[in-house]
């Protein structure tokens, strides 16, 4: 027994050692393929010089964007197109997969596309995993499933949101399905984010509109060898639990559970666009070349006057900060809005952020946090001269630029551009406040400093020692 005591320890020290190896340390040293993408795409290519059949609509709003998301399933007539980072057990998820087994019932094609680690549908919600391929009208795929003998998989992680009805309409943005992404004012933990739903106008002619490129995008990673379906096939018990929680799903339907139907008219809400572009990281594993950055650093040269940028995460690592001269940023504006340590519930992201905070707080740049207490920032938004504007999913990190995958639209749209910097200046105003070049804030009436947790304060100072080791994973 304690010979196999001794071989279990050691073998366990060994798998350990590797998967650090392969699963960590690898990307510090791994170097990305540089291919002819950036020579290939001009920056140019986001302006447009006539009105686009593609319209959007903003939501930011909680309540609403659960409410659009019913709505476009509810209506999708041929093909919905899903993928999604991950789907939190809840009221929310709930709603979503009933409404998505409705749309399959009356014949809607539905293909739902899963991260492979943080799906959720694990435990007692695999039931969800057993219905969901059990129906005919649903195929169900997870990106890059877990594989304890190749550590190296790990990092590569699906972090689109995404939903496509039709070639009619479209979504992208930062939430995932929880019920902190949709929840009511008073919600303790939500998460406050930003959604923009594009409006094709011109179905007869949908090959120009971007929506085909993000279903191109789609297809692209739909039928990767890096996405698999889950069960190659279902044993009869399972059949009979799938079963069942299809009928516990259209029950919960009929029943009017949750959110209900409500009708919306995208057209009279939208407002119109000069152009969008729609981008995205490469799929690769290891450290990708990072395409999204790319854009984001070129469109910061070309910016002129204002720079807004949003995230609820900023790690400007020394490798991101290598594509880009600070002296080749000209714009005489640079406003940053990030969570503060009272808001954030990323501790480890936000031990990374602290490394940056003060020389950021003594650039030009005005460097503001958002105060929460009980919510916080989500939401990816950055905006150029007051017309490019772009949403998605992008996170202002390492892991975003290099390790997931990304998406984002460039919207050309200088009445998009004004509102988003109208709601970033609410924000500034009413729930943030300014950093000082010594890492206090600046005072303003309308908004109360937050008090910090000291164990929260000292976890994530103590972190920050640690994880300037490892910020390349964050």
């Amino acid at each position: 027994m304690k010979t196999l005591s001794k071989v279990g320890t050691g073998l366990f020290v060994i798998y350990v050692l590797y998967a650090f190896s392969f699963g960590v340390l690898i990307f510090y040293f791994h170097q990305y393929f540089e291919c002819t993408y950036a020579n290939q795409n001009e920056v140019e290519r986001f302006w447009g010089e006539e009105v686009s059949q593609d319209r959007v609509v903003l939501v930011d709003d909680r309540y609403e964007a659960g409410i659009a998301r019913i709505h476009m399933i509810d209506t999708a007539q041929h093909t919905l197109t899903i993928s999604y980072y991950t789907i939190h057990p809840g009221q929310s998820s709930d709603i979503f997969f009933s409404r998505i087994i409705s749309a399959a019932d009356r014949g809607v094609q539905v293909r739902v596309l899963l991260d492979g680690l943080f799906h959720n549908l694990k435990g007692n919600r695999k039931e969800i995993l057993y219905s969901l391929s059990y129906h005919p009208g649903i195929e169900l795929k997870f990106y890059e499933p877990f594989d304890m003998f190749r550590p190296w998989t790990w990092n590569n992680r699906l972090h689109d949101k995404l939903i496509i009805a039709d070639q009619e309409l479209a979504m992208i943005g930062g939430r995932n399905i929880g019920d902190k992404y949709f929840a009511p004012d008073g919600y303790e933990g939500a998460s406050n984010d930003r959604d923009v739903i594009i409006i094709n106008t011109d179905t007869a002619n949908s090959k120009e509109s971007v929506i085909n490129d993000m279903k191109n995008y789609f297809e692209y990673v739909w039928n990767h060898d890096f996405s698999k379906y889950p069960l190659s096939q279902l044993t009869k018990a399972k059949e009979e639990v799938g079963k069942k929680t299809l009928s516990d799903f259209r029950r919960y339907t009929e029943i009017g559970g949750g959110l209900e139907y409500q009708d919306i008219d995208w057209i009279e809400r939208s407002l119109p666009t000069n152009k969008i572009t729609f981008i995205h990281n490469p799929i690769d594993r290891l450290n990708k070349e990072p395409w999204v950055w790319y854009e984001i650093t070129r469109l910061m040269k070309k910016a002129e006057k204002s720079i807004f940028i949003q995230s609820p995460y900023i790690i400007p690592t020394n490798k991101m900060l290598n594509h880009i001269d600070e002296n080749d940023i000209t714009a005489k504006e640079i406003v940053i809005l990030t969570n503060s340590l009272a808001a954030t519930p990323n501790k480890l992201a936000f031990s990374g952020y602290l490394r940056y905070r003060d020389t950021i707080a003594n650039s030009s740049v005005k460097l503001f946090e958002y105060q929460g207490p009980t919510e916080s920032l989500h939401t990816k938004t950055y905006v150029f001269d007051s017309r490019i504007s772009l949403i998605g999913s992008f996170n202002l990190d390492p892991r975003s630029t290099y390790l997931s995958t990304e998406s984002m639209v460039v919207i050309d749209s200088e009445e998009l551009a004004n509102n988003l910097e109208r709601k970033i200046n609410n924000h500034l105003k009413y729930d943030s406040l300014k950093v000082k070049v010594d890492g206090e804030y600046y005072k303003n009436p309308m908004v109360v400093e937050e008090h910090v947790p000291f164990s929260k304060a000292i976890i994530t100072r103590g972190l920050s020692i640690f994880m300037r080791f490892f910020e390349f994973m964050l």
